[in-house]
């Protein structure tokens, strides 16, 4: 599908979005609730969610923060989570480096792992359509807008909303939407294998590292797969080369 404007794309990445925003929901009611309970004023509660923009992160900094932790700690803590969007802005950075800071520098920040995976889904196939960026701009704006919304829902209906609702449980959800449709080879089937039980082997480990251990382990099996399918295909066709030479 090819867009004819920026609007087009710019809408369409919204679209695309929309069946994500019921699993982020929660999520945000959750983290808005937490900083709530900590005693933070619903400024500051939302000031950290606009600094931060970062689900997991944010909601380990709250836990931290609660129990007493160095400032630094928790920084530190925080640059770890997000290590994974270090791989994300180099997985996208051959299709967007071309535009101007107005355009990289709002879309860094804005950078969410579902819009890089709806990003990726769209245009991993093939070359990005020119309005790439349009669409790339609505699945970030529309989690932003979804994700600081919801937060602030939270933040202001605080401990009315019930537990046994388990909203908690819509998180690990919505990322499995986002996983699933991506696994079209032996590369990411692997990745996504590797990493689920690396993260869980890890679930233990403090400071949430298992969760870089599993992103590392996962980039790491998905590129040796695909080396040794490389490898297996040029072989081949050097045989079938050799075999067709008289």
């Amino acid at each position: 599908m090819q867009y004819r404007t920026g609007t087009d794309a710019f809408l369409h990445g919204i679209r695309t979005l929309m069946p994500l925003t019921p699993g982020v929901i929660p999520f945000g009611l959750v983290t808005g609730v937490m900083a709530i309970e900590m005693g933070m004023s619903p400024g500051t509660a939302m000031g950290m969610t606009m600094l931060f923009y970062s689900g997991s992160a944010q909601m380990v900094a709250l836990q931290l923060l609660h129990n007493g932790v160095l400032p630094v700690a928790i920084v530190v803590t925080a640059l770890i989570i997000n290590l994974r969007f270090i791989m994300y802005s180099a997985s996208l950075a051959p299709h967007l480096h071309h535009l101007p800071r107005r355009w990289t520098w709002p879309l860094s920040y804005l950078l969410s792992d579902q819009s890089f995976a709806l990003y990726s889904l769209r245009f991993s196939a093939g070359q990005p359509d020119r309005f790439g960026h349009y669409f790339y701009a609505g699945t970030a704006i529309g989690m932003w807008l979804a994700w600081q919304l919801s937060v602030l829902a939270g933040v202001f209906l605080g401990a009315s909303i019930p537990e046994s609702w388990s909203l908690s449980f819509a998180i690990p959800l919505s990322f499995l939407a986002l996983l699933v449709p991506n696994l079209r080879s032996a590369a990411s089937l692997g990745a996504a294998a590797a990493g689920g039980l690396i993260a869980v082997l890890a679930i233990d480990m403090p400071y949430n590292l298992g969760l870089v251990m599993a992103s590392t382990g996962g980039v790491l099996a998905g590129l040796l797969i695909e080396k040794f399918r490389r490898s297996t295909v040029n072989t081949m066709d050097a045989d079938n080369a050799e075999r067709e030479t008289p």
